[in-house]
């Protein structure tokens, strides 16, 4: 299931006018909840719906309370609280102990489909957006903003009017370089995660596009060749896994010139000495640090267990996370 908003808006965007829909919004949370303010699902009136704000408990009563949406072309709001025992929330036997308001918007040609395409745009242009939904039970008016002051963000009340205003950001993209068999879970897990992939690698029989659907881009070139390529500007993260070491030294050299926030290496301490030999640098003299050995100690060796550990480190990064047990519980039982 596609969770991240511009996988929900390209669907919506396909079948805009073909179906009624409607866009929730969770605008407030109290307590436990599964997911936080901001989080967003698309609901049509064939009753699909796209992305989740909870563990699949409330989906199939917001769905019922979006139909008086395609009714009177107004915004509903609905409260969900466990904390209460006459509350809904109790009969649907969720079990968060929290609070949780849902704001939800028909989307049609009228209210200018709440200005998703342009936001959408602006995502595809990976431009972190401020978008702006007026609370109010009355006809939707939502915009885009060109800036906020931090102490608005949120849900505001005013004398007039309430807003729930919020930062939306591109989904992360990522540059994969190497096309080997091993590259094909990183690509496949980025993709479930709802990244964006560049896949490289100038090998004949390397990234073969039929083991790599969740790449967006593969690049053939040879990676000296790539310097002035816009999307170095652009990308996360960077995994560089080629198994060569003069490939493996082009790569650290060229992502010098990026922007990306988390650079992995595959390989032990001892052969990263041979390729930033080849590629005439030091770790002191890396602009872009490396992480290698690359990963989280998660344990296991197929492939698909170092996928998991590269992307769960560099997920920690892009996502500012500790990467710490929530529960302690590995301290605990050991």
């Amino acid at each position: 299931m596609a969770n991240r908003i511009n996988q929900l808006i390209e669907y919506w965007y396909q079948h805009k006018d073909s179906q009624q829909w409607v866009l929730a919004t969770i605008i407030q949370t109290e307590g436990s909840s599964y997911r936080k303010a901001g989080a967003m699902m698309m609901i049509n009136d064939l009753g699909q719906y796209y992305g989740m704000l909870s563990g699949g408990c409330l989906e199939s009563d917001i769905m019922r309370q979006a139909r008086r949406c395609w009714d009177n072309g107004n915004n509903r709001i609905v409260e969900y609280d466990m904390r209460e025992e006459e509350d809904l929330a109790w009969k649907l036997g969720i079990g968060c102990g929290g609070m949780v308001k849902i704001l939800l918007q028909p989307v049609n040609q009228s209210n200018r489909y709440l200005e998703l395409i342009e936001l959408n745009n602006k995502l595809l242009n990976r431009e972190t957006v401020v978008y702006q939904q007026k609370v109010d039970l009355l006809s939707p008016d939502n915009q885009l903003l060109e800036q906020v002051n931090p102490s608005l963000l949120g849900l505001q009340n005013k004398e007039q009017t309430s807003s729930f205003t919020h930062h939306l950001n591109p989904a992360p993209l990522i540059a994969v370089f190497g096309g080997g068999l091993d590259a094909k879970p990183v690509v496949a897990i980025a993709a479930e995660l709802g990244w964006q992939v560049i896949l490289l690698d100038p090998r004949v029989g390397y990234a073969k596009e039929g083991y790599f659907d969740g790449a967006q881009q593969i690049i053939r070139n040879s990676f000296d060749e790539l310097t002035k390529e816009t999307w170095l500007g652009k990308i996360d993260a960077a995994f560089v896994l080629t198994h060569n070491v003069k490939l493996d030294a082009s790569a650290i050299k060229l992502l010098q010139l990026s922007r990306v926030k988390y650079l992995g290496l595959l390989g032990p301490t001892h052969r990263t000495e041979r390729v930033l030999e080849e590629a005439n640098l030091s770790l002191e003299s890396l602009i872009k640090p490396l992480a290698n050995p690359v990963g989280l100690r998660l344990g296991g060796e197929l492939p698909e267990s170092i996928a998991l550990s590269m992307l769960s480190e560099a997920h920690a990064v892009i996502e500012q996370g500790d990467a710490m047990s929530i529960s302690g519980f590995l301290t605990r039982c050991r």
